[in-house]
């Protein structure tokens, strides 16, 4: 490449990466204010969720426009192709864990006020808090060119797999139990699917992750 060019490739790299960066600070916000909502029953705080989902959307679409101008315009090879790749993927992964704390939010509003009676609402904050942690740790990574972190984050899926299956016996027992229930508590187990969602998506981040920075991808049950 000339030197212009080679310039105007960096530039453009830098410009995808600081796109995903900023979907990923919204989407690792979202997370959090979805459960804030859900555990303080705030339905405003719920809508603002929802209605910010369309940041993330929209980002989306310019990393896609941008990524294929890159590609089409600067003929990247190698590692450079790669990178433009993993941020193309990446992005579409970023944009799930996105929807899926709109559907946080969305499932927050049908649940009913006596939602605090319910013991699984104590573990679905600690399991939020594990799989936020992970999107961060994951985008930590993508920045960074961390294969290491980005193998830690895949270990981590664990945690998050163990909570769900905690909530999921809690909540089956408690709808047995008390029927009059079911409704709220399948709502409550639809937020825990979410999370475990939001989980195997960082993992998904973090295998290529690590393939961008190595240009292998993990392998299986390496953590």
């Amino acid at each position: 490449m000339q030197e212009h060019t080679v310039k105007a490739f960096d530039e453009d790299i830098t410009r995808l990466r600081g796109l995903i960066a900023e979907m990923g600070g919204l989407a690792e916000a979202a997370i959090q204010e979805a459960m804030d909502a859900l555990i303080q029953g705030d339905d405003e705080l719920a809508k603002k969720v929802v209605k910010g989902d369309k940041k993330i959307d929209a980002l989306e679409s310019e990393v896609d426009k941008l990524a294929v101008r890159i590609i089409a315009l600067r003929a990247p090879m190698a590692d450079d192709l790669r990178e433009v790749i993993a941020a193309l993927k990446i992005a579409g992964v970023v944009e799930r864990i996105g929807d899926y704390s709109k559907n946080i939010a969305k499932a927050s509003k049908e649940i009913g006020p006596n939602r605090k009676k319910f013991e699984p609402l104590t573990l679905l904050p600690a399991m939020a808090e594990v799989a936020g942690e992970m999107v961060h740790d994951v985008l930590t990574a993508y920045a960074a060119r961390d294969a290491e972190l980005a193998r830690e984050v895949i270990a981590t899926d664990e945690k998050v797999d163990a909570f769900y299956n905690s909530i999921f016996r809690n909540l089956v027992s408690h709808m047995v139990e008390n029927p009059s229930t079911i409704s709220s508590a399948a709502q409550l187990l639809f937020v825990a699917r979410n999370l475990e969602r939001i989980g195997d998506h960082a993992t998904n981040v973090a295998e290529m992750v690590h393939f961008a920075a190595t240009g292998n991808y993990p392998p299986d049950g390496d953590a």
